[in-house]
């Protein structure tokens, strides 16, 4: 391989590595998304829980708990598939187990918080 054509493929490499780490910063943004989701739901049993009748706030923030774990569920198909397409770069990326540890903690924490919300 001549210096030209090694030099195009280190760029493609390199590029092909930008774009992996781009989905992992694109998993991160599922994730935020999926919190804000989450406060809010919180925020709305805080601010209308005392209101009559009491189903109504949480029904309304169970919807947004609903929308979280998709969400969540969501970042994580995402990104297994994305890992799946990239499995021979030379990047480093978060191992898939992590992925999948932290969407699955994450989606436990939101069953279990529509379940104290009700129970409020």
């Amino acid at each position: 391989m001549n210096a030209k054509n090694k030099l195009a493929q280190d760029r493609t490499d390199w590029a092909e590595d930008r774009t992996l780490l781009a989905s992992e910063r694109t998993f991160a943004g599922w994730i935020r998304t999926g919190l804000t989701s989450l406060v809010v739901a919180i925020g709305l049993q805080a601010v209308f829980g005392p209101a009559e009748p009491t189903w109504a706030p949480k029904a309304v923030a169970s919807l947004f708990l609903a929308a979280s774990l998709g969400i969540f569920i969501a970042a994580w198909v995402e990104a297994r598939a994305n890992r799946r397409a990239f499995e021979a770069r030379t990047a480093e990326a978060q191992p898939m187990r992590r992925i999948t540890a932290l969407s699955a903690l994450l989606s436990m924490a939101t069953l279990l918080l529509c379940l104290v919300l009700w129970l409020l």
